[in-house]
This record gives C-alpha cells, sequence and structure tokens, in this order.
C-alpha cells in the first residue's frame, strides 16, 4: 500500500486539528446531566440560535438526536412518513420500532431521496380503525444516498403546510444541513422554519470529534433531554466535546466549500474513466456516489482494490462505490486519488484529469 492514505469513507474520519484540541484542553467543565457545564449550554444556546429554535441539547450521536426526537413526536403505535434511503431508517438500526415503537411508512419514487408534497400525499392513510395514525414526517438535507442532495426550499414549503392540514409534525435529519446552506447560499433557517425539530451533526464535514445538537421549542427539548438520559445519552464533563463543537461552529463552516470543490474535481475525473458512470452535474456538496460496470467486479470489490492503491472509499449498493470529501483531503490528494483509479482500471484515455 502506498504510504499516502487518501481516506474518502465519509466526512466522519476528520480528526480534530492543533487548534481545535487547544479548545478542547482548555474548555470550562461541569456535569451536564445535572445541568451545570457551561460549554456544553453555550454549544446549546449557539445552535438553537443558528436554527431559530427556542432550544437545542447536544447528544453524542446524530443516531441519537434524530431517535431522541422522534421519541419525543410520537407514540407508539404511530407511523412515521418518509424516504426508504433516509439516513433514519437506512443506517439508524430500526430503531424506529425498537425505541419509539413506530412503523414505517415510505414515500414512493423520489428523486435522489427529495420528494415532494404530493408525494406525501400518495402514502397518507385514511384517518380509520384500521389504519396507524401517521404523526410525524422525516426529511434528510443533504440526503446521504441521494449524494448529497439538497433540498429546494419550494418542497420543504408544501409539506409543510400538507403536515400542518393532516396535524403531522416534521423532523431535518440535517446532519449535513451547512453543507446545504454553504453550497445553495441560504441561510440556516431558510430550511429549518419548515421543521419542529432539526438535528445537525458536528462530526462529519464540520471536524469535531464527536457529538450533533437537536434543536426545537424549549417543551420539546425538555422532552427529548429526558429520552436522551433514557437511551443512555447523558454525558457528564462533556463541556470537553462542546469545546470541539463550538470551534466548528466558528471555523469549519464556510471552508466546507472547499469539499464541495473537490467532490466536483473528483467527479469529473471519475466520468471520464472506462467502466464508471456518474453524473458530474447531480454532485451537489461533498459526496460522490459512481456506478461501476460489471467487469470492474463489485462496489464492495472495487472498493477493497482501491484500498490496497491507498485510496479508502465505501462500497454504496452491489455496483456502486461512494467517496466523500473533508477537511483531511487536499485538492492534490484528489489529484493523486483519480491517478490511482485510473491504473487501477487500466485505463489509457488521454487527458483523463484535464
Amino acid at each position: 500500500m502506498p504510504d499516502r492514505v487518501i481516506d474518502l469513507r465519509s466526512d466522519t474520519v476528520t480528526k480534530p486539528s492543533p487548534a481545535m484540541r487547544q479548545a478542547i484542553a482548555t474548555a470550562e467543565v461541569g456535569d451536564d446531566v445535572l445541568g451545570d457545564d457551561p460549554t456544553v449550554a453555550a454549544l446549546e444556546t449557539r445552535v438553537a440560535d443558528l436554527l431559530g429554535k427556542e432550544a437545542a441539547v447536544y447528544a453524542p450521536s446524530g443516531t441519537m438526536t434524530n431517535q431522541t426526537a422522534i421519541r419525543a413526536h410520537t407514540q407508539h403505535g404511530e407511523e412515521i412518513v418518509m424516504d426508504p434511503d433516509s439516513h433514519v431508517y437506512f443506517y439508524e438500526c430500526a430503531a424506529p420500532a425498537a425505541l419509539s415503537g413506530c412503523s414505517s411508512r415510505f414515500v414512493q419514487d423520489s428523486h435522489r431521496g427529495i420528494f415532494t408534497a404530493d408525494q406525501v400525499k400518495a402514502v397518507l392513510r385514511p384517518r380509520n380503525i384500521h389504519a396507524p395514525r401517521q404523526s410525524l414526517i422525516v426529511i434528510e438535507n443533504t440526503h446521504n444516498r441521494g449524494g448529497g442532495s439538497i433540498w429546494p426550499v419550494e418542497n420543504l414549503a408544501a409539506i409543510r403546510q400538507l403536515a400542518d392540514e393532516n396535524n403531522m409534525r416534521r423532523h431535518m435529519d440535517g446532519a449535513r444541513l451547512m453543507n446545504a446552506c454553504v453550497a445553495s447560499g441560504r441561510k440556516p433557517t431558510d430550511y429549518t422554519q419548515y421543521f419542529d425539530s432539526i438535528s445537525i451533526c458536528l462530526s462529519k464535514g464540520l471536524g469535531a470529534p464527536v457529538g450533533s445538537v437537536v434543536a426545537g421549542s424549549a417543551e420539546f427539548i425538555a422532552k427529548v433531554r429526558f429520552f436522551r438520559k433514557q437511551f443512555g445519552g447523558g454525558m457528564r464533563q462533556a463541556g470537553l466535546l462542546a469545546a470541539a463543537g463550538i470551534y466548528a461552529l466558528d471555523h469549519n463552516i464556510d471552508r466546507l466549500a472547499e469539499d464541495h470543490a473537490n467532490a466536483r474535481i473528483l467527479a469529473q475525473g471519475l466520468a471520464k474513466l472506462p467502466g464508471i458512470t456518474l453524473n458530474p452535474a447531480d454532485v451537489e456538496t461533498n459526496i460522490v456516489i459512481f456506478e461501476i460496470a460489471p467487469h470492474l467486479g463489485t462496489g464492495a470489490t472495487f472498493a477493497a482494490r482501491l484500498k490496497e492503491a491507498g485510496v479508502w472509499m465505501m462500497a454504496n449498493a452491489p455496483q456502486k462505490v461512494r467517496a466523500v470529501t473533508h477537511l483531511d483531503v487536499s485538492r492534490d490528494q484528489i489529484e493523486d486519488a483519480l491517478v490511482r483509479i485510473q491504473k487501477i482500471i487500466g485505463g489509457t484515455t488521454p487527458g483523463v484529469l484535464a
């Protein structure tokens, strides 16, 4: 394996910078479960203000912020409407059923994880004794398995109106919401105004080592805080971690544009290689998903070959591979990765990196 590993498996692999480590080392701390960690409190206030909500609560992971929000929004036996490729369903271990006792109802034929109010309306059940009560709509912005796709605000406004008409609440899994904001030029509140709750992740592109935050009304967040404790997410001197989150919000939002630019360079280079199919125009943020021809193997075997060459990616489907750019990968490394991938494929197309 080459000396230099180019790790594109996820933006979760980022490591704290020296300046972030210094913020961690000097953080003022208390006992967060007892409510007296000042750095955690500062982070929660900061995120609540950023997202235009009354209150927020810090938790160890995005899965926990999503699932405590779902638990606070729903009752056992109710149903959640979402995209079948959403993180809440695809990557969270059947937690809506296991922890909140809720079934899932899937919107059909979404485009890269994005759907319309009419598509939601098509899966709403009649209110009668035979059907579960559908109490919550979940959307993901940006959409991970959709290739980092950004939700149009118009869709969100229409879904909000439909939800209000049907007495349904809305939760946004905004793990990569700041990517959407930087790429679209919109403020977070342009998106969050349509939701009762929003979770954002600090340990992806923002570069913190641990943690996510969920925001909503003060009454709602009091419920979430209870469920965070019940689910085992209460932390003690968590200000050490919260300080990294504050540093990330102070220093690492605008620089997400660099990750988006590197993702476009990667996508444009991959699209020129034989046996690889993707549309570079679909790459809106920092996630690149591409399909490989059968003669190159499966997504898993191709990813294994890439790893041997020091380029780490992840299989996304039987014939698909996902790469995610982040603050620990430079443009030079992206160009190096393309050279290594070209050697693996054995292509001789001139000007691949032009």
